[in-house]
């Protein structure tokens, strides 16, 4: 099989994902072969290619926002027959047994596995998931408008709940990439009046329309307080604009997996008056179903560039430089 394969971690200028000719993986009892049609790039693709994550497996094919068809299955798999589509998104397994699994919880759960990072993942041909970590995907999106539902839209739609968002409020979204877009029209769908901070003119072209409200940079003053507020931006400068427009009592969300670092604070200014600052982590089971059910009702409008797998780096060299709007993604097959 054709695959994108990372042996070791540089700057994405330098070309880093390598392409390789590899034998098809193996699905056992309870996993599922996948042949993949399409792979979003998303930005922790580019954190693990960097070395802002550590690499926990060398070599590895990354990429997490994987649709596919089924080809095989192991012989204990009930749920899916060959020839369904379906998506594999960053969670590719957990314990089911620990503390934070039994709780409801299992984002946190301490022996999870990633796809695209513990596994194997979807800049390939094949991949391999497991049965109860594979969805089902709305009919009313071709395979590459899907690809960002996985991570983005998941990550998207619990970071919304992390805020605390209600109907009505007014929400501000911090950078925006493939995870904000996507989460503007949630909160839209929901009758909120959302807010763009973004440095990029073609990024406040598409906020406003998809229904953003006011649009501009980190820096200006909008027009109102926020009620909530979303960060997406790897940034930790970022986390202290977005509680400088929050009101009293609002609620930050930071969606990162990493963030560098965040300077010193005016706690008056920045925190005080029962502002509360959550962290997103990872998603739920619960999260990926009940998302990808609300994205075929709304429906959500994905915007998403397509590359060819071989142009995997370059996609990688775009993100990193915000000259993607929306969402990227790889078709494959």
């Amino acid at each position: 099989m054709k695959t994108m394969i990372l042996k070791n971690q540089a700057l994405i200028e330098t070309s880093p994902l390598e392409y390789n000719e590899l034998p098809e993986p193996i699905a056992e009892e309870k996993q599922i072969l996948i042949r993949v049609r399409a792979c979003g790039v998303c930005h922790t693709d580019l954190h693990e290619v960097e070395g802002d994550l550590p690499l926990i497996k060398k070599p590895v094919i990354i990429g997490h926002q994987v649709v596919g068809v089924v080809d095989r299955v192991g012989k204990d798999v009930t749920k899916f027959k060959r020839g369904e589509r379906v998506g594999i998104p960053w969670v590719h397994r957990t314990c089911g047994i620990c503390h934070f699994c039994r709780s409801s919880s299992e984002n946190l759960c301490e022996s999870a596995r990633f796809t695209g990072y513990s596994v194997d993942g979807g800049y390939a041909e094949f991949m391999v998931s497991e049965e109860g970590f594979t969805y089902q995907i709305p009919e009313n999106f071709s395979d590459e408008e899907a690809t960002p539902l996985l991570c983005a839209g998941i990550i998207g739609y619990r970071s919304i709940r992390l805020s605390d968002l209600q109907k009505g409020e007014r929400l501000g979204l911090f950078g925006f990439g493939a995870s904000a877009h996507i989460a503007l029209q949630i909160a839209r769908h929901h009758g909120c009046e959302v807010f763009v901070f973004t440095r990029s003119e073609e990024h406040q072209k598409l906020a406003a329309e998809l229904g953003a409200a006011w649009a501009g940079r980190a820096d200006e003053h909008p027009p109102a307080k926020l009620d909530r507020a979303i960060t997406f931006a790897p940034a930790g400068q970022v986390v202290l604009a977005a509680l400088g427009h929050l009101r009293k009592g609002g609620t930050l969300a930071i969606n990162a997996i990493y963030l560098d670092r965040v300077p010193e604070m005016d706690y008056e200014k920045h925190l005080y008056y029962e502002k509360t600052i959550r962290s997103v982590a990872s998603s739920t089971r619960q999260d990926a179903v009940e998302f990808l059910e609300l994205a075929g009702e709304i429906p959500i409008k994905t915007e998403v560039k397509v590359f060819p797998l071989k142009e995997a780096n370059r996609a990688l060299q775009l993100l990193k430089e915000s000259r993607i709007t929306g969402a990227a993604t790889l078709k494959i097959s």
